[in-house]
């Protein structure tokens, strides 16, 4: 095996400082494994054992920190969107434009919003995504409750008040079979 390479001098000063100032775990374990080998000569199998970490894991991080030195340790995390279509103000732009239907109570539907968000985007995109779009803006799905498209409401009221109440029983029919009027 070819002995490792040195880091630059006054490294493990550098990285002492920067322990202390550590706000995370992960960040204070990635400090942690290029400290121990700064400054007490740890290979990265033992530097493995002591973070609980794989040998490879320790040895990519020293390597990194070797090709780019202190501006490794500044490095924010691996969260984000980083394949998004539209920014956050463009998807709020591009569902202005839609506000005032919904506000007004009309339906609106998804296939309504996906080619915008096509156009906007430069590429067709499932529906899914406008769903998804919908959801981090805010936006929640609320469906009428079904009913017929000939529904006549006034005959249904005249219905309830006049109609017989054949249905319902009383409670002394129920005991006494020979009060029944068949």
């Amino acid at each position: 095996m070819r002995p490792a390479k040195a880091f630059r001098k006054g490294a493990a000063e550098k990285l002492r400082t920067a322990l202390k100032q550590a706000k995370t775990k992960s960040e204070f374990q990635r400090i942690q494994c290029l400290w121990l080998r700064a400054s007490l000569g740890l290979n990265a199998d033992q530097v493995a054992k002591a973070v609980g970490w794989l040998p490879t894991s320790v040895r990519r991080l020293q390597a990194q920190y070797l090709k780019k030195g202190d501006a490794l340790l500044k490095l924010v995390g691996r969260g984000g969107r980083r394949h998004q279509n539209l920014t956050r103000e463009e998807e709020q732009d591009l569902l202005a434009t839609f506000t005032v239907k919904a506000e007004g109570g009309g339906m609106l539907e998804v296939s309504q919003i996906k080619w915008p968000c096509e156009k906007a985007g430069g590429h067709a995109v499932p529906k899914s995504t406008v769903y998804r779009m919908l959801a981090r803006q805010g936006w929640r799905k609320i469906a009428p409750r079904p009913h017929h498209p000939q529904v006549d409401t006034t005959r249904q009221q005249a219905f309830k008040k006049n109609s017989p109440g054949w249905w319902l029983k009383s409670s002394s029919s129920k005991s006494d079979p020979s009060a029944r009027s068949d």
